[in-house]
């Protein structure tokens, strides 16, 4: 049933991976698609023309959201096509080049994780938030959503990628900040924290990951699908968790749960 088909949704990092599992499950609920990628649109025609099957409107606004001039560049293109935005989901990131302990971490590693794990997406977020509270503002009817995609990282410590736990750790205090900031404007601000999920990102350390697994890391003893963040996206966005803003939703299996 298509019934978000004059709201629009932008998913940055939206063409692969955990981005791509969120935009699916938005577009089978009929959200019109603004997909932002680093990559050429001609190569993400294949996961643009699947969203396309389910979706009643999808566009590739290229860009990087560490780079201001991308991020403003992105909404233009959003605002000229839909004239409006109604969910953002801060879901691009990256994983260290090279996972280093801290004792021999880089400043240039750090820099291009904070860059494009916190201050992107932060950024990104004021200025879809000034546009939200205008849209509020002419529409008392406007129904808001942010969604930060961060990781259980931003709990624990993992002392080969500290710069990626810092930043992690960091969209943590911004989703709050922009709950409480938003609040009067009725938009709901939410972080979602995968666990140990199957994409391009994780592949490498996929043999580490199945031992893992296997031995209980997981109380679902199965890794985490894109899918699994999309559906948890596609609630939230519905409004399923209504009087819970600001609160983090661990797609983890179980593994954040202590035990003794």
């Amino acid at each position: 049933m298509n019934t978000n088909s004059t709201k629009t949704a932008f998913v940055t990092g939206g063409s692969r991976g955990i981005g791509f599992g969120i935009a699916q499950s938005l577009a089978a609920e009929g959200w019109r698609l603004a997909i932002n990628g680093v990559r050429a649109e001609n190569d993400v025609q294949e996961p643009l023309a699947l969203l396309r099957k389910s979706s009643p409107e999808v566009i590739y606004v290229r860009g990087d959201v560490s780079s201001a001039d991308d991020r403003i560049a992105c909404l233009d293109e959003i605002r000229a096509k839909f004239g409006q935005l109604n969910l953002l989901v801060n879901n691009a990131g990256i994983a260290p080049r090279v996972r280093a302990d801290i004792l021999a971490a880089t400043e240039e590693s750090f820099d291009e994780m904070i860059g494009v794990n916190l201050k992107g997406p932060y950024f990104l977020t004021q200025a879809v938030a000034k546009w939200m509270a205008d849209q509020r503002g002419a529409d008392a009817a406007f129904d808001g959503c942010i969604v930060n995609i961060s990781s259980i990282s931003a709990e624990v410590a993992s002392i080969n990628r500290g710069d990626y736990c810092m930043a992690r750790a960091g969209t943590s205090m911004a989703t709050k900040l922009w709950a409480v900031r938003l609040a009067e404007f009725g938009v709901r601000v939410y972080e979602i924290r995968p666990g140990i999920i199957a994409t391009d990102m994780t592949a490498g350390v996929k043999e580490k990951y199945d031992r893992m697994i296997a031995d209980g890391l997981t109380l679902e003893r199965r890794w985490g699908q894109p899918e699994d963040v999309g559906r948890a996206v596609a609630a939230l966005a519905r409004g399923e968790f209504p009087y819970a803003t600001g609160q983090v939703v661990n797609i983890d299996g179980g593994m954040m749960i202590g035990r003794l």
